[in-house]
């Protein structure tokens, strides 16, 4: 009993103790956990501090970048603000400087008036004195001087009038001898006249005779404005359903036709449709042209050929030379001439290249000077044709003397082609030729816009700038020309000279 007692109290002892000793323990764990978290407190509080400070220190330094770069920016807008205000002071520096100018040149122009007025009244004073001087020194009136004058120019005149009397009896005389030749030549050659006629109109087809009132317009507007765009004679005659387009120029007699084949399509004809559908048709042409040229590059067969070249050459097709289309005879020059040097062994290919392009000058002949054999070497140069192709473009009409077999060859499939019969038509050359003539004495004087030789070079449209020539200009341009065309040229007849201004006639020469 006594021993469960004492291990009963032994237990209850242990057990106390125990407990003390756990809560000395705890106490001292508190104790130690109560120093670790002030120490950790600590630690927190200085390195929230230290950020703190480096805050402090990192924002002033921002503050005091950005305070410098705002003072650098103000500092440059000043400057700007100060070269500006410089500018604007030196501006109105200027400004002050032509308004004082100005005034000084307003007060220096009327001083000037104030003088010229003087002069003027003493230019009135003078002249009236020399009036007096005159008629006292003549012993005639204003008035008798002038019916001198008059008398004078009407004894010029008759002169003048007499003189053209002899011109016309002459010409009447020549013109009896040649129609006698003419008479003895037609009775040998019966296609002379319609060869030239086939070479010098067009014939426009109509559906009816009520489009050729349409045609001419009211007092003729539209066709005047037909003339006067295209240079080409409008024949509106008994023929029915016809209308015939005379030029000897090839190129305005198509644009011409095109022009009222689509005037007629369209149905509206009046002056401003008529000059639209003339710049449409003279595009359209352009584009036969280049056709036109590629369709003679495919056929002759001799390589690629420069673009320039290849339009130039289309042109040919509405060129003659002695009434032998330029085109056909280019080809046929080709052919020729591939043929004998392929027979001989020579160049083929440079043969037909000379040979297609040696006749080239002649669409330009009359916006180049010199010969068309020149004109052909000089674009063949130009756009990088062989020297043996030059060559014997240069000498096909002997400017220089054949030195190689292809220019031989050309000179003769040239003159082959040329002399064949019925290829060539004298009479129509010289009479295309009179009448370039007639263009080109009228375009070589100043003021001329355009000329168009009309009525077989039997009338001259002169269109001159209103800004460049007034309406006496005119008249005296008309007299210029007449008396030119006398002097220089040969011709049947006589040729009317009329010279436009503002769409309107100033005077008529002959």
């Amino acid at each position: 009993m006594l021993t469960l007692v004492a291990v009963l109290v032994g237990i209850v002892l242990g057990a106390v103790s125990a407990a003390a000793l756990l809560l000395t323990l705890s106490r001292s764990r508190v104790r130690s956990a109560e120093l670790e978290r002030r120490r950790i407190v600590g630690d927190a509080e200085r390195e929230a501090e230290a950020v703190r400070r480096e805050a402090q220190v990192e924002a002033r330094e921002q503050a005091v970048h950005l305070r410098t770069e705002i003072e650098a920016e103000l500092e440059d807008r000043r400057l700007q603000f100060v070269k500006i205000e410089e500018r604007i002071i030196q501006k109105e520096e200027e400004i002050d400087e032509k308004l004082t100018e100005l005034v000084r040149r307003d007060q220096g122009l009327g001083d000037r008036e104030v003088h010229i007025k003087q002069l003027q009244e003493e230019l009135r004073d003078a002249k009236s004195e020399a009036t007096v001087v005159l008629e006292r020194l003549s012993g005639l009136t204003s008035h008798e001087a002038k019916q001198q004058l008059l008398e004078r120019s009407k004894d010029l005149i008759r002169h003048e009038l007499a003189r053209d009397v002899r011109h016309m009896d002459e010409e009447a005389r020549a013109d009896a001898r040649r129609r006698a030749r003419a008479l003895v030549a037609d009775s040998l050659q019966r296609v002379a006249a319609s060869h030239t006629a086939e070479a010098t109109v067009t014939v426009v087809e109509l559906a009816s005779d009520d489009l050729k009132g349409r045609i001419i317009g009211r007092e003729g507007r539209n066709i005047r404005s037909l003339e006067h765009l295209t240079g080409v004679d409008f024949i509106i005659d008994d023929t029915p359903h016809a209308v015939v387009l005379s030029s000897f120029d090839p190129l305005r007699r198509e644009i011409a036709r095109l022009t009222l084949d689509k005037l007629i399509e369209d149905g509206r004809i009046h002056p401003a449709r008529i000059e639209e559908m003339y710049y449409q048709s003279k595009t359209e042409l352009d584009e036969h042209v280049r056709l036109a040229g590629e369709q003679a590059v495919f056929e002759a067969n001799c390589g690629e050929i420069h673009e320039e070249l290849v339009k130039i050459l289309g042109r040919l097709r509405y060129r003659t030379s002695y009434g032998q289309n330029v085109l056909k005879h280019t080809l046929e020059v080709v052919h020729l001439g591939g043929v004998m040097a392929a027979e001989l062994g020579a160049g083929v290919k440079t043969t037909k290249r000379a040979a297609l392009l040696h006749d080239i000058g002649k669409a330009m002949s009359h916006e180049v000077e010199g010969s068309h054999a020149l004109i052909s070497t000089q674009l063949a140069r130009r756009f990088g044709e062989s020297e043996g192709v030059v060559h014997a473009i240069e000498a096909h009409h002997y400017e220089v003397q054949p030195q190689t077999v292809e220019a031989v060859l050309l000179i003769a499939a040239d003159a082959v082609s040329a002399s064949r019969p019925g290829a060539r038509g004298e009479s129509l050359e010289n009479y295309i030729r009179r009448l370039e003539a007639l263009e080109v004495i009228a375009t070589a004087k100043p003021g001329v816009a355009k000329a168009y030789a009309l009525q077989a070079g039997r009338e001259i449209r002169v269109i001159v700038e209103p800004s460049e020539v007034d309406d006496d200009g005119a008249a005296l341009l008309s007299h210029e020309i007449a008396r030119e065309i006398e002097d220089q040229l040969e011709y049947p007849g006589q040729v009317k000279v009329i010279v436009i201004r503002e769409s309107r006639a100033i005077e008529v020469a002959k």
